[in-house]
């Protein structure tokens, strides 16, 4: 008994500390996303810094006029484990972001450049604001876009690249798009991603699929920064289980030898 205790055990931590548990599907009539290959997947799965910073770099330069990432702060990008900007780079990032502050001494509220402590602004000022610029559609925050989406990376990336023109047969009306990948078929947002539409730092080719994948990296970090962490603590949880129920097996065996 205390054997398969503690095997259960081992396997419970294991799964807990490593989540790796299979990822879900994107609902209803969608098209299911291909199963890609990250880096971040696996019991010793780690980030790509390179693919990291080039995803952020279309985040900022194309997904950032509409979503925003407020669970982030640009200090975060300095961090152990993400694109691990240095400090002069994480300022110079924030510099070019406008935040409301406030109140001053006669309770007014003012506009500042960001410093890095600050939060990723929204590029709209409210929700309705949002909804008015993109024909009724709320785009979502981006913090946590691949946690909350069934599929997770694997769908957002599909999601991202997967733009047709739509089937014959199937009705579009002005506003919406074409993707097999969303719910139905259509989706409010155009295209996000073409050919070349960002130049990599370095010099990396920005096809749409490369685009899509370094950007579906980066909010996956966005997502889960603790990943890599979790990954080391759960590996030597894991160690310590294991040891500890072969030390129990023995003990118990010992035990059991002296008793008859």
């Amino acid at each position: 008994m205390m054997t398969r205790f503690a095997f259960k055990a081992v396997l419970g931590a294991a799964i807990m500390a490593l989540g790796l548990s299979a990822p879900a599907h994107a609902a209803g009539d969608a098209k299911a996303p291909a199963a890609m290959e990250w880096s971040f997947d696996g019991l010793f799965g780690t980030y790509d810094r390179d693919a990291l910073r080039r995803g952020f770099q279309v985040y900022k330069e194309v997904c950032a006029s509409c979503h925003s990432l407020n669970q982030i702060a640009f200090r975060n990008l300095s961090q152990a484990g993400g694109p691990e900007f240095s400090e002069a780079e994480v300022k110079a990032i924030a510099r070019e972001y406008i935040v409301e502050d406030g109140p001053d001494d006669y309770g007014d509220m003012y506009e500042r450049a960001a410093l890095p402590r600050d939060k990723f602004p929204s590029p709209y000022p409210n929700e309705n604001a949002a909804r008015a610029a993109n024909g009724g559609a709320y785009p979502p925050d981006l913090s946590l876009i691949n946690k909350a989406r069934g599929g997770g990376a694997d769908y957002v990336h599909a999601l991202l690249s997967g733009y047709e023109d739509a089937p014959e047969g199937v009705e579009m009306r002005p506003g919406l798009y074409y993707n097999p990948y969303m719910a139905g078929g259509k989706i409010a947002m155009p295209a996000p991603l073409l050919e070349e539409l960002v130049e990599y730092s370095d010099g990396t080719p920005a096809t749409v699929e490369q685009m899509s994948m370094d950007v579906t990296h980066f909010l996956n970090w966005t997502a889960e920064p603790e990943l890599e962490q979790r990954k080391r603590i759960g590996f030597m949880v894991l160690i310590y289980l294991t040891i500890f129920a072969g030390l129990m097996f023995f003990s118990m065996r010992k035990i059991w030898a002296d008793l008859h």
